[in-house]
């Protein structure tokens, strides 16, 4: 549980009010994804910092949205899921069910807001638009925009060369907080596609399992680390402060 302390967490860090939360993961799927939410909170209780980031590489899991979870093919989906040794979640943003892994990563921008019902579009086409940029500095055809057929499909996914999918993008706004995120294939996919094949055929989605691309496959020899640098470069200003969670969680309980 994180708790109001801002204050004291600007005046350690040097007074910045962007922050990139690093080490934030490996507390498994559940807390992982829902970790955003204490994020949140916090955030709304610290309108002073203009920006927090957090990114990390997920445990095999599958996200469902709250929605997904009135559906009749729900506990089917959730079967197919735990059959591929993935963890079925219901994720704090909306879209629908996709499958991540340690060939993912997964961006987490949380932001003030003051109307809690305004801003939408363009809080999702910042997100997209810096992203886009920094996957074009590693050499990749990259669109903001929905391909055919994609999986959980959005008008600001993120694309390459207009054919495969390579981020995407769900949103979630309380009350002083919003929160964008995003989740970009890196690696090679692997058993992804056919997890999520599995899935989305329990709740009646169709897909082209052609459109799932990843980082990897449109530019050779890049490394995660290299991924993750560019994307957080893109989101955050020079001289942004950084802090491990464990160091926000421990000062935040003080």
């Amino acid at each position: 549980m994180i708790v109001s302390n801002g204050g004291a967490l600007l005046q350690d860090l040097g007074g910045q009010s962007v922050i990139t939360v690093l080490d934030s993961g490996g507390h498994g799927a559940f807390d992982d994804l829902h970790l955003a939410t204490g994020l949140m909170r916090y955030v709304a209780s610290n309108p002073h910092i203009s920006r927090l980031i957090r990114a990390y590489r997920p445990e095999p899991t599958v996200a469902f949205s709250r929605r997904e979870s009135l559906m009749p093919g729900f506990d089917s989906a959730l079967t197919a899921a735990a059959s591929y040794g993935f963890v079925p979640v219901i994720r704090p943003t909306g879209g629908r069910a996709v499958s991540v892994n340690e060939s993912c990563l997964l961006i987490d921008v949380i932001e003030p807001v003051s109307q809690r019902y305004e801003g939408h579009r363009a809080a999702y086409q910042a997100v997209a638009d810096a992203l886009t940029h920094g996957l074009r500095t590693l050499g990749i055809d990259a669109h903001v925009g929905e391909v055919p057929e994609e999986y959980c499909p959005g008008e600001f996914s993120i694309n390459a060369r207009r054919v495969v999918k390579l981020v995407g993008i769900s949103q979630r706004v309380i009350s002083g907080a919003r929160l964008v995120s995003a989740m970009v294939a890196v690696e090679e996919p692997g058993v992804l596609p056919d997890v999520l094949t599995e899935v989305c055929r329990e709740l009646a989605f169709p897909w082209n399992t052609a459109t799932f691309g990843s980082v990897s496959r449109e530019t050779a020899d890049v490394t995660f680390s290299e991924v993750s640098f560019a994307l957080h470069g893109a989101l955050s200003p020079a001289g942004s402060a950084e802090t491990s969670y464990h160091e926000l969680a421990a000062q935040n309980r003080a």
